[in-house]
């Protein structure tokens, strides 16, 4: 009997060893079959076109065909409801947008929780956001913009966006919270129609994405009055930031990020991470991407994690102070 206990100590010690060389093999393996890469937002807009550069490389460095899918509808949370309940192995990853560290603000009831249900892979770029207004608008500075947003005429001063809750309607509220103006927002179905109006007249200003502004901008339809990133962008360097034309810590992109399933082993959730920040390294992956106006990051999955906690608990703060509630 003195035995017996360790002996049952030495069985389940060999077969956690034996689980754990399992696991290790399995995961030495991965990838053993094609990849989904499960994005977020209907074929054509900014984040397919970033699925169908990165896609090809990843699929070169994994081994493995990498199949893109997309999941469109409801900012991205239909495609994400998708991946929280897939299989943790590896073989289902998400692409994502912004929507992704705004929803939990703009909805108080989600079809999955957005830090528990996704672990974090790399965050992979920033696309700041730029002002830009009818080329004929009366606003040539941001100074320009606050003096006439914080006066009686401010109240019918109208910002175009790509929809309720979207990144181009959030920006333009934290612009209103952060410059104390009161521009009114106009939402459409979509930010074409919606920078079409802009360049039209019908509405002078949007806080516009620049992967989907900037050749407006160059062609003269639209004229860009600043940057909303954090610093100036390297596509345009002789335009200002918000923050350094009055708004001091106005800091507004969109952005790309990949996860996977919560419960994805650490060791998978890595080897991708790493293989994307490879793709990034890519010199046509690169130009193709930064020629959009994208600011290349290719982060860590702690890096990621940091990254989008900040972006939901910044939302949350503007969503409130805005009085915002999609449901």
């Amino acid at each position: 009997m003195r035995f017996k206990t360790p002996l049952t100590h030495l069985r389940r010690w060999l077969g956690a060893f034996a689980l754990a060389g399992a696991a290790a093999t399995a995961s030495a393996a991965y990838p053993e079959r094609p990849i989904t890469l499960v994005v977020t937002y209907p074929p054509g807009g900014t984040v397919d076109v970033v699925a169908r550069v990165i896609g090809p490389r990843l699929a070169a460095i994994l081994g493995k065909p990498v199949i893109i899918e997309n999941r469109g509808g409801a900012g991205g949370m239909i495609g994400g409801a998708v991946v929280a309940k897939a299989a943790p192995d590896g073989y289902t990853l998400m692409l994502d947008a912004s929507n992704h560290g705004q929803n939990p603000a703009l909805h108080s009831k989600m079809m999955f929780d957005t830090l528990r249900d996704f672990a974090p892979v790399s965050l992979l770029l920033r696309v700041p956001n730029v002002l830009v207004v009818t080329p004929s608008f009366q606003v040539k500075t941001v100074q320009d913009l606050i003096k006439l947003g914080q006066s009686k005429e401010g109240e019918h001063v109208y910002f175009a966006s790509s929809g309720p809750g979207s990144a181009q309607h959030l920006a333009g509220e934290l612009f209103n919270m952060e410059a104390h103006t009161h521009l009114q927002h106009v939402a459409y179905k979509g930010g074409g129609p919606a920078m079409v109006d802009v360049m039209s007249g019908q509405v002078p200003v949007m806080f516009a994405s620049m992967a989907s502004s900037w050749t407006h901008v160059q062609s003269g339809k639209l004229r860009a009055i600043a940057v909303g990133g954090d610093h100036r962008s390297a596509a345009a360097p002789d335009l200002p930031t918000i923050a350094e034309s009055g708004v001091p810590g106005y800091s507004s992109y969109e952005w790309n990020a990949v996860f996977a399933p919560a419960g994805t082993p650490p060791e998978i959730v890595n080897q991708v991470s790493q293989a994307l920040a490879q793709v990034l390294k890519d010199p046509a992956v690169a130009k193709q991407l930064t020629d959009m106006g994208a600011e290349l990051v290719g982060s860590t999955p702690a890096e990621l994690d940091t990254f989008r906690r900040a972006e939901i608990d910044k939302w949350k703060k503007v969503v409130s102070e805005a009085h915002l509630q999609l449901d």
